[in-house]
This record gives C-alpha cells, sequence and structure tokens, in this order.
C-alpha cells in the first residue's frame, strides 16, 4: 500500500511505523510551498492520504480531503505522533492487517 504524506518537515520514526502497516510511503509533501497548498498532484497510484493536522491549514487540509476523495483514497488525518498515527491507521477501515503492540 503507498501513502501520500501531507505535513511535516521531518517524518522521523514514522516510516517505520508505517512499515508495520504493509505501507510504504509514495510521496511526502511538507505542505509549506504555495503551490502544494492549492493543487495536489502525484496523487496516482497512492492508496492512503495521511494529514498531519498539526502542520496544515484548513483550506490546506480542505483541498487535500477532496482530492484524495476524487481518487478514491483512503483518508487518515492525526497529529504527527507515532501514538496519534498508530490509533488513527488501528481505526481505518481499509487496513485490517493486526500490528504489535510493542513495537515502540
Amino acid at each position: 500500500m503507498q501513502a501520500y504524506i501531507v505535513g511535516a518537515d521531518h517524518l522521523g520514526h514514522i516510516p517505520k511505523l508505517l512499515a508495520l502497516y504493509g505501507i510504504t510511503i509514495g510521496e511526502h509533501i511538507t505542505g509549506r510551498n504555495p503551490s502544494h497548498q492549492r493543487k495536489p498532484s502525484g496523487l496516482k497510484d497512492m492508496d492512503i492520504m495521511i494529514l498531519f493536522t498539526d502542520f496544515l491549514g484548513h483550506n490546506v487540509m480542505k483541498n487535500y480531503r477532496a482530492a484524495a476523495a476524487a481518487n478514491r483514497m483512503h483518508i487518515v488525518a492525526c497529529r504527527r505522533s507515532q501514538t496519534a498515527l498508530q490509533q488513527s491507521l488501528q481505526n481505518c477501515p481499509a487496513l485490517s492487517q493486526t500490528v504489535f503492540s510493542d513495537h515502540a
């Protein structure tokens, strides 16, 4: 499963957490560039969009949510922390895999 990640300058240990769910990062956009805020690109072949809400404004999130819906992508929105992301991934209906709770 390919993820399109929006928000955060650095991902830290997020890629390792995503790997436990069978997710690889297809593209990561920080959301700082004004051109990225208006017109999402590179969504082809992506399965899930992860929005880090503590780094994005309301209108930016609205644009990316609309683009994800138009491309029939699953959407996960959370703060940029491993705990918040893990909780959101566990609640995502697209992910039916079980992850070991002692991973982080």
